[in-house]
């Protein structure tokens, strides 16, 4: 089978090559997939460049999200019940930019079949993150302002619709001016500009301050790190609390301490693939009713972009990372 492989870390439109290797074969408990496509996100791009969370062994083959077809079992009775079924394949460890795929059973989730190919592809990773966050981890009220940055990513939009869907408020934060327009277009209730090699942290706390009847806000959610995300915390109100996603910048996040002290403000981490671990069967099934049900809705819809086939998986990857770029780069793998 042909498969996206890399032999070392490094710019990923030069270490990316695909190559003839070996059929996985299912071990106990294990499913084998036809993968049918795969999104490349930020995430992917960051582990092929060796500054993620959590390193692959090396050779790997990237790809954290995907849609394919079971094909084969290990045994068990997930896994036999999965035979034929079209699966949303949530995968750290083998990869997705691949033919084949295997992985544990319990991590291939059904997916109901008249979700398009290419919402199915990019199932959990955004709208997962985007609906838990907001409604399973800081339960952001109606009426309450929630601060967000990198607003005008896949999962900046979704937020913004969640908060229509919801009734709370979005506090949309972008580097560049020109996507201030588009995103109040698409539904956000306040749109600032904050560069930090233009702008000083004081910039964004008087603007906070301003729309927010100089009372903060009490919800946040970070992508960024570094001097943003540092910016951010200044603008926690009392009991503020800020979850950082992403680390689009490599800088730490540096505040004084009296900028949590002071508000009785948090930072917490928030990783899907941590929260996903310790969740168990029935919930994770009524997460996925519920992100079925907002995908249908047009809620937690991804806006999809261009298509590779595996074979040009270098012009995929800087297409990816086009700046002002429209819609997630899909990898298409297989038809069904």
């Amino acid at each position: 089978m042909r498969a996206v492989v890399y032999e070392q870390f490094g710019e990923p439109a030069d270490v990316l090559a695909v190559k003839d290797v070996p059929s996985p074969k299912p071990l106990p408990g294990e499913v084998r997939v036809r993968m049918l496509a795969s999104p490349i996100n930020p995430s992917d791009l960051m582990n092929i460049r060796g500054i993620y969370g959590k390193l692959p062994e090396l050779p790997g083959t990237p790809g954290f999200e995907g849609v394919g077809v079971v094909e084969s079992s290990g045994g068990g009775w997930y896994g036999k019940f999965l035979l034929g079924k079209r699966v949303a394949v949530l995968n750290r460890a083998t990869g997705n930019w691949c033919e084949q795929t295997v992985i544990p059973a319990k991590q291939a989730i059904p997916l109901a079949a008249d979700l398009p190919l290419e919402q199915a592809a990019m199932f959990f990773i955004n709208p997962a993150s985007a609906y838990v966050m907001t409604n399973r981890i800081l339960l952001v009220p109606a009426g309450a302002w929630l601060l967000q940055t990198a607003a005008g990513s896949a999962l900046g939009r979704m937020v913004m619709r969640l908060g229509k869907r919801c009734g709370f408020r979005t506090l949309n934060v972008v580097r560049r001016e020109e996507q201030v327009d588009e995103l109040k277009s698409l539904g956000g209730d306040a749109v600032l500009t904050f560069d930090p090699e233009k702008h000083d942290a004081a910039k964004l706390y008087d603007e906070v301050k301003r729309i927010t009847k100089n009372q903060g806000v009490r919800y946040a959610i970070d992508a960024v790190g570094g001097a943003t995300g540092s910016a951010v915390v200044s603008c926690l109100s009392e009991d503020g609390r800020l979850l950082v996603y992403g680390t689009l910048t490599p800088d730490p996040l540096t505040f004084p301490p009296r900028a949590l002290i002071t508000p009785g403000a948090s930072i917490a981490g928030f990783w899907l693939a941590r929260w996903m671990a310790h969740q168990g069967l029935l919930s994770k099934l009524r997460l996925v009713r519920q992100i079925t049900k907002w995908i249908r809705e047009g809620v937690l819809v991804s806006d999809v972009g261009e298509s590779f086939p595996l074979e040009r998986i270098a012009d995929a990857v800087r297409t990816s990372e086009k700046v002002g770029r429209r819609g997630k780069v899909l990898l298409r793998i297989a038809d069904l």
